[in-house]
């Protein structure tokens, strides 16, 4: 965790946590406990504290009054909210990319490319090559700043698109896609990838569906619904 004259800041532990949820290492549905997190992090409990806050704000944690926090389960409402931004944001980009692509980005994305279809890749490597390359693909069409303000606000999105890289085992079927898009881009034949990237971010919905079928423990019902303190604290 990155250090500031031998501590760890507030926003360090944020981020880490933040980070924790996004990548499920912290599980939707989990319970949080303030003095293990410190603990494991070997902060104090302030700095914690003051994180969940933040997450709660962004809707990744939830905080039940006598009975705890948790982390927020996945939200199929605010996954289709964060899709439509994003799907609004990245089809228009393809509608303003210029008649000359700039060679080093498209270089950057062959390189991007080539490193999904490794044998040895993990999923979560491949989660990152994929946010690079839909980044450089807004790069390309010059608005790459965009990609900030899509990235703040996918957080349920990115959970479940998580879930779905774990369902599918392997990544290849993302990474064809990816390259079916690419070479649209480059072939010019914009109303191509335009239907190709609406499929490729479209896939999320369906994942949703077959993981809720086997484990509807990892997704919001009724946004009423609280956890039940019995011996452990449960959900029902």
């Amino acid at each position: 965790m990155p250090q500031k004259n031998g501590r760890t800041s507030r926003r360090d532990i944020y981020l880490k946590l933040r980070q924790m949820v996004l990548t499920l290492e912290l599980a939707p549905g989990a319970a949080l406990s303030e003095n293990e997190l410190a603990a494991s992090l070997g902060v104090s409990r302030t700095p914690v504290r003051e994180s969940l806050i933040l997450l709660a704000q962004e809707g990744l944690v939830q905080v039940f009054p006598k009975i705890g926090s948790f982390v927020s389960r996945v939200d199929p409402a605010q996954v289709a909210d964060a899709q439509f931004l994003r799907e609004a944001v990245e089809l228009a980009s393809l509608h303003a990319l210029p008649d000359h692509l700039d060679p080093a980005i498209v270089e950057d994305l062959r390189a991007n490319l080539a490193r999904q279809k490794r044998a040895d890749l993990g999923l979560e490597e491949f989660f990152e090559l994929d946010e690079a390359f839909h980044q450089n693909l807004m790069r390309l069409s010059g608005h790459g700043n965009v990609w900030t303000t899509v990235a703040a606000a996918k957080g349920h999105l990115d959970r479940a698109r998580r879930l779905g890289l774990h369902e599918n085992a392997s990544p290849a079927a993302f990474a064809a896609q990816h390259q079916e898009i690419f070479e649209a881009i480059v072939g010019r034949d914009v109303p191509l990838a335009h239907t190709a990237m609406r499929t490729h971010l479209r896939a999320v919905f369906s994942d949703i569906e077959r993981i809720r079928a086997h484990s509807p423990e990892l997704f919001a019902t009724d946004a009423s619904t609280v956890p039940v303190r019995r011996n452990v604290v449960v959900w029902e």
